[in-house]
């Protein structure tokens, strides 16, 4: 890792850390219904992203997301580009989501096809009809898995 990965990797860090306790100190757990909703948007865009159907991965973010990315097809290259880890996951494992204010923080940890572990921090956020969509995600790698 280089002088430049190492300072990006400790900033991500320093901000997972930071957003962790905010969200220990004022959020509170899901309930185990919501909680259980808030997972199947995040599986309903990793199962999309799978077979490349980027309509509907593009479906699971939020109207702002959508309207800032401008199409699937763009949606579904970033993603591919930027979190290749998100686009083709070999395994997830969800940590209790956390909720403030009607949006919610779940942490995912995620191993590659290279077996490297991840920590994606997707935030969601409660729509008008009462669904939960995905307002953006934040992705570092899981160096503490193995200690």
């Amino acid at each position: 890792m280089n002088r430049h990965s190492v300072r990006l990797f400790a900033l991500i860090v320093m901000a997972l850390a930071a957003l962790g306790a905010h969200v220990r100190a004022v959020a509170s757990p899901l309930a185990e219904p919501e909680a259980s909703r808030v997972r199947e948007v995040i599986v309903a865009q990793l199962s999309a992203l799978a077979v490349d159907d980027a309509d509907k991965a593009f479906e699971t973010a939020t109207p702002e997301v959508r309207a800032a990315i401008g199409s699937s097809n763009r949606f579904l290259a970033m993603v591919r580009g930027v979190y290749p880890m998100v686009y083709r996951p070999a395994s997830v494992s969800f940590h209790k989501p956390q909720e403030e204010d009607g949006s919610v923080l779940q942490l995912v940890e995620i191993k590659d096809t290279d077996d490297k572990s991840w920590l994606a921090l997707f935030a969601l956020e409660r729509q008008p009809d009462s669904s939960w969509r995905i307002s953006g995600c934040v992705v570092a790698e899981n160096h503490w898995q193995s200690i």
